[in-house]
């Protein structure tokens, strides 16, 4: 039985901020009841609680390290206990180390490895196990994939990791109407990637979309939000790349 949307449970990782909490905003506007994961970050994932309670959803902030095992199980149980199940993951938790491979330090390479890679392995084997009939999962990817630009190495792949983790689990739960999709955002206006660059490297940024712009976290929570609606239920094992068509 599919849940319909002021039903459904749903796990935003690394939601404190930017595209996470972009989202989890969205899918609470939906009807959702949503915890808003966060690793460090307490005020700025409270500020996300309170926008989504003023605009009367519901959601819970709660603090967990998925490249942690146990942390990122009872993340799982609290969400179990305080909602009753779980019928979403979105898997947005990530950083990015920049540097040349013949230039990267073993703990750019362990972080990385660690946080976008294993914590998303970590999350999706427990969503795997308790996902409710039904559910959906979305993975955060990201067009360097595609566009492998020089300095990526290492977080580029990590993501392409994480996208063929998307298309075999999707095989994997065949029979529980259960799917897993990937979006993969271009450049994005958040607050961290803004910082510290000037006027025109921004500007060549947003030219490289033929839609000459850049990407708005809005718009990564709108394609999320349709993936995890029943318009987006034969949607599976695919990659959406979200990037105003750089590539």
């Amino acid at each position: 039985m599919n849940i319909q949307p002021t039903d459904k449970v749903a796990i935003v990782t690394g939601a404190s901020r930017g595209i996470g909490a972009a989202i989890a905003k969205s899918l609470a506007s939906t009807g959702c009841r949503v915890v808003v994961n966060y690793a460090s970050n307490e005020k700025a994932a409270n500020k996300v609680i309170t926008e989504i309670e003023r605009q009367g959803g519901h959601a819970v902030a709660i603090k967990a390290d998925i490249s942690v095992p146990g942390e990122a199980s009872a993340l799982f149980d609290q969400a179990v206990t305080l909602f009753g199940a779980v019928d979403i993951l979105i898997n947005n938790a990530g950083i990015m180390q920049l540097s040349p491979v013949a230039d990267t330090h073993d703990s750019s390479f362990d972080n990385q490895i660690a946080i976008n890679l294993k914590g998303t392995f970590n999350t999706l084997r427990l969503a795997a196990n308790r996902l409710r009939e039904g559910g959906r999962i979305v993975n955060l990817s990201s067009s360097v994939v595609g566009l492998k630009p020089e300095g990526y190495g290492v977080y580029a792949a990590t993501k392409a990791a994480v996208e063929s983790l998307t298309a075999i689990l999707s095989k994997e739960l065949r029979g529980r109407n259960i799917t897993v999709n990937a979006v993969s955002p271009g450049p994005t206006a958040t607050e961290l990637f803004l910082e510290g660059k000037p006027p025109h490297i921004l500007e060549k940024l947003s030219r490289m979309s033929p839609l000459e712009r850049l990407g708005e976290p809005t718009d990564i929570a709108k394609t999320v939000s349709f993936l995890v609606s029943n318009n987006g239920e034969w949607l599976n094992g695919q990659v959406l790349r979200a990037n105003g068509g750089i590539v």
